[in-house]
């Protein structure tokens, strides 16, 4: 089986994205900042909050949706507010995005906020509410069950040190993850968790048995070229013990958003 952790950055790379997408023939897709605009046919629109402006994929869901037929796709959002369409609003939700190959059973799943709540009229005030997806399939060619989570942790004006509200949204994260995962079974939980690789979030969900893969394997990078700032980690990928790995990666090349894919092979 194969799991893929990233960051979409809204779909600003589109077509290198799209094409890596198909192309890694991954199992799990576990995807963050993903819009759907379903009243428009426009492909881009701009998101603008103060004095930043940001190109957004209007569908870029139902694009990986086309580009992903032998998947199913679950689509969670946070929020529901406006994007631009030069000066004209356009009603659009933003947040998660897992596509599972059909070829797997999908047998117990959980969506929950972790931090906040929906917001139905705007983005919201930061720090904004974020959510995670669990789910539980049955992989037929394993003849064995597996969880996989994902979230899209909140962002702090102040950094990506901890907060309350960060340890806060790690045991909430937890929470969740217990309402699918039964405790007998390989577990992988990932997402750009928007924190430091000594956050208290490892220490949460290590009460589950999880070891994260990028720090403990040596990687000091899960960002881009297209991502300018100091501090280079935001995205972690753990696993329990009962994961055998075949293989893990922080994706260098190519680069399709700010941030780099996370790839997990299973035997």
């Amino acid at each position: 089986m194969r799991i893929l952790s990233l960051n979409a950055w809204g779909g600003k790379l589109h077509s290198p994205l799209i094409k890596y997408l198909a192309d890694v023939d991954a199992d799990v897709l576990c995807l963050q900042e993903i819009a759907r605009s379903p009243t428009t046919r426009a492909e881009w629109l701009t998101y603008r909050d103060g004095d930043v402006e940001l190109p957004q994929r209007a569908n870029l869901f139902d694009e990986i949706a086309a580009a992903l037929p032998g998947h199913d796709g679950f689509f969670c959002p946070t929020a529901r507010g406006t994007l631009f369409d030069d000066d004209r609003l356009v009603a659009s939700e933003f947040g998660l995005a897992t596509f599972v190959r059909r070829s797997h059973s999908v047998i117990g799943q959980a969506l929950g906020f972790v931090h906040g709540s929906f917001s139905a009229g705007g983005w919201g005030p930061h720090p904004r509410a974020r959510n995670a997806h669990c789910i539980r399939l049955f992989d037929h060619d394993a003849g064995a069950t597996i969880t996989i989570a994902q979230m899209h942790g909140l962002r702090e004006v102040g950094g990506k040190h901890d907060t309350p509200a960060r340890r806060a949204q790690a045991s909430a994260l937890a929470d969740l993850i217990r309402q699918v995962w039964p405790g007998s079974e390989r577990l992988v939980v990932c997402g750009d968790f928007n924190v430091l690789p000594g956050s208290v979030t490892f220490e949460v969900l290590g009460e589950l048995g999880l070891t994260d893969l990028v720090v403990s394997r040596g990687h000091t990078d899960t960002r881009t070229s297209h991502y300018a700032k100091d501090g280079r980690f935001a995205d972690y990928l753990l696993v329990n013990g009962r994961v055998d790995i075949a293989g893990f990666d922080v994706v260098a090349q190519p680069e399709v958003s700010d941030h780099r894919a996370l790839l997990l092979d299973i035997a």
